[in-house]
């Protein structure tokens, strides 16, 4: 199905994304012609079950995998780029200066302080926030200069969208970001991506197959089968803060 969507100001446009693994009767169909339509500044929840083809659309839009058919394509600055068909070069380019990912596990250097963490993406882009800001954003200003093993596990994940948005990405884009958390815990991550959302206006999409997650995106695109089998739109949307799970 086609999403609704506003058609004004678009981020990501994809169209017929297919991506299957393996050949014959062995393959596995992970994404069946989805077409798909993200506008700048937007909250997006890709919601579904594992399996689904969540994570395989959030890569293809993130530059880390290709689609066997159809086209993506990305915008910003009123330039837009192909990613369908960009070689490996342009799209590792397109990765470090415009994206920013948070994964279900943090993927933090131990030795490291959380402010060194982040330091590891601001000494590499070209127009950084200060470390300490951006971990200011995610509420951690107190505990910058303690390693990763004195930070909780929801510390942990904040400390990764920090870094993830350090480089002032146009997307934000996070698979499972508090799959590895209790609800309270969550939250507080949630709470954080929200407050990056709202406050710098960085397009956000979240994966999850957690439904109740999907109350505070401005969207929800809902994904079975390789497929987006319902789309709807929250008219009022709720605060993090309120989710429970």
């Amino acid at each position: 199905m086609t999403n609704p969507s506003p058609k004004t100001d678009p981020v990501f446009s994809a169209q017929g994304l297919t991506k299957v693994y393996g050949e014959g009767p062995t393959a596995v169909h992970a994404l069946r012609g989805v077409d798909l339509d993200i506008v700048r500044g937007e909250f997006v929840v890709l919601l579904g079950a594992s399996g689904s083809g969540k994570s395989t659309l959030l890569n293809i839009l993130g530059g880390l995998d290709s689609p066997s058919d159809g086209t993506a394509r990305w915008t910003h600055q009123g330039q837009t780029h192909e990613l369908t068909g960009a070689s490996d070069a342009e799209l590792t380019r397109y990765r470090r200066e415009h994206v920013g990912f948070v994964f279900q596990f943090y993927n933090l250097i131990p030795s490291l302080t959380a402010l060194e963490n982040v330091m590891l993406v601001t000494d590499l882009a070209d127009d950084p926030m200060p470390p300490e800001e951006a971990l200011a954003l995610v509420g951690l200003e107190g505990r910058m200069n303690h390693f990763v093993s004195q930070l909780s596990g929801g510390e942990q994940q904040r400390v990764a969208i920090a870094r993830a948005i350090a480089k002032r990405p146009a997307v934000l884009l996070c698979d499972e970001p508090t799959g590895a958390l209790d609800c309270a815990t969550g939250v507080m991550v949630l709470q954080a991506i929200e407050h990056v959302n709202r406050t710098l206006g960085t397009t956000t999409v979240v994966i999850t197959h957690n439904a109740p997650i999907a109350d505070m995106a401005d969207r929800v695109l809902r994904l079975a089968d390789g497929r987006i089998v319902d789309a709807r739109v929250n008219e009022h949307k709720v605060a993090a803060s309120t989710l429970k799970w």
